[in-house]
């Protein structure tokens, strides 16, 4: 009984140091690093000019007045700025810095400062929408702490990070957390591999790095989960990925993204089955894109592309991202599966950005829908109608395309208006205004009012009854 509990304790002591030697220590404080790594990190604070009509009147015509549309066009037209906050981090000793491009677009003045006092104008090196990134030049000949790239592929889920930036303008903040999540996929962007951390990312931490215990670059944060602030969701670029596009922004200004002119879709349990593949993996060609580099080999509707230059695919959503990191030009072996059989086809990868599918993807979609009982059409305002109509950034809204002889708008409103609101409440889909129309109508008032701006972009209220 002796010799049994003292292999026991044996064996539990042993037990507990192979846990303990195997785990890497907690860290008694992240002060030493942080210390370090500050210099590195910028605050960027960015400005445009944004045109609004005001009401050349000190009061509102009252609904439906013909004085209003007899009076609109003298609306003056007044300029404001408007001002943004993000984060970045310096990667070369010249004043090379990155971050978001949501960051800086559309931005007038760019303004960058280091080390929370010395403050810097910057010019756009070059910016991908795409991906989310953008990469800035210091206007001064200074010289600059830099930080440098780690391998994003390396960190495992459960590793200590810490995340700096500029949350709300405050400038200079520390957060840590672990890695909470790989590979996540948030539908933000065309090329999603995101890291998940737990570290407390707020608004304005947009662009600014996320390092490892080493201090090396592992992410660029980008996106949080929740309107209010950081619930301990938030999400980081991976930095391998985001080399390849640095890299290519300083060296072009701009991606050259591998393309194969396919499009593809998931391989579900049926379709693996009916094709006779042991398992539901790979990327389904929906179709191919005429005079291609996949037409060019022989690629078919119907194929299931199962690895691409020595890489496997899992799931669909695989396949995008392996390829517009491969070299343009570069022959690559694509692994497929036809007729029950592997093959092999090789193929020359071509340049997305040149290419007419991506140019074809690339222009906004304007599918429009008809709210019944108004008896409108409408389509969701874009970029672009912020850009050309010069509104206020960071609004949602529906364009009226049409209004019918019988609409209860048609005296109110005209074509080319945008609504903002119904109830107040914010309209951002067509569904949003067809579920508070029904609610008005299934009401006793049976009166709705609506925000716009008119097509002088003149915010207005409008009071609507309807039948």
């Amino acid at each position: 009984m002796k010799i049994l509990k003292t292999y026991f304790i044996t064996f539990i002591i042993f037990f507990s140091f192979s846990v303990q030697s195997s785990s890497k220590n907690v860290p008694d404080s992240f002060a030493d690093l942080a210390e370090k790594l500050m210099p590195s990190v910028v605050n960027i604070s960015t400005t445009q000019t944004v045109v609004t009509n005001s009401n050349p009147f000190p009061f509102q015509f009252p609904p439906g007045s013909p004085f209003g549309d007899m009076f609109k066009e003298f609306g003056t037209p007044q300029e404001r700025k408007s001002s943004a906050l993000g984060s970045g981090f310096i990667i070369d000793e010249k004043g090379i810095v990155v971050t978001n491009n949501h960051v800086i677009q559309d931005a007038e003045d760019i303004i960058v400062r280091v080390n929370g006092d010395k403050e810097f104008k910057a010019e756009v090196i070059g910016a991908d929408p795409l991906s989310d990134i953008a990469v800035l030049q210091l206007e001064t000949n200074e010289k600059f702490i830099p930080v440098k790239f780690g391998d994003s592929d390396k960190a495992r889920i459960g590793d200590w990070v810490i995340a700096i930036g500029n949350p709300f303008g405050l400038g200079g903040t520390v957060t840590s957390g672990i890695i909470s999540a790989r590979n996540r996929s948030i539908g933000l962007s065309r090329y999603e591999d995101y890291i998940q951390t737990d570290a407390s990312i707020n608004s304005g931490n947009s662009g600014g790095p996320l390092f490892d215990m080493n201090g090396n670059v592992i992410g660029i944060n980008t996106a949080i989960l929740g309107r209010n602030g950081s619930i301990g969701i938030g999400f980081s670029i991976p930095s391998n990925s985001a080399k390849i596009v640095i890299d290519q922004l300083i060296e072009f200004g701009e991606t050259k993204r591998g393309w194969l002119g396919v499009r593809i879709q998931d391989v579900t349990k049926e379709i693996a089955e009916v094709e006779q593949l042991n398992e539901a993996r790979g990327a389904l060609v929906a179709s191919v894109a005429e005079n291609s580099p996949s037409d060019k080999a022989g690629v078919k509707a119907g194929d299931i592309i199962l690895e691409f230059d020595g890489q496997k695919i899992q799931e669909m959503k695989e396949l995008p991202a392996i390829v517009a990191k491969t070299e343009v030009g570069k022959k690559v072996d694509v692994k497929i599966w036809r007729n029950k059989r592997e093959m092999i086809k090789k193929i020359t990868l071509g340049r997305l950005e040149t290419s007419e599918d991506f140019k074809v993807s690339e222009q906004p979609k304007q599918i429009e829908t008809k709210i019944e009982n108004l008896n409108i059409t409408v389509r969701t305002l874009t970029k672009e109608d912020i850009k050309e109509r010069k509104l206020p950034n960071q609004i949602n809204g529906l364009v009226i395309t049409k209004i019918e002889s019988g609409s209860p708008l048609i005296n109110s409103i005209e074509v080319n208006s945008i609504i903002l609101e119904a109830q107040k409440k914010k309209i951002k889909s067509a569904s949003d205004l067809n579920q508070i129309t029904n609610q008005v109508l299934n009401s006793n008032q049976k009166t709705i009012l609506l925000v716009i701006y008119n097509s002088q972009n003149q915010r207005r209220y409008i009071g609507i009854k309807l039948k």
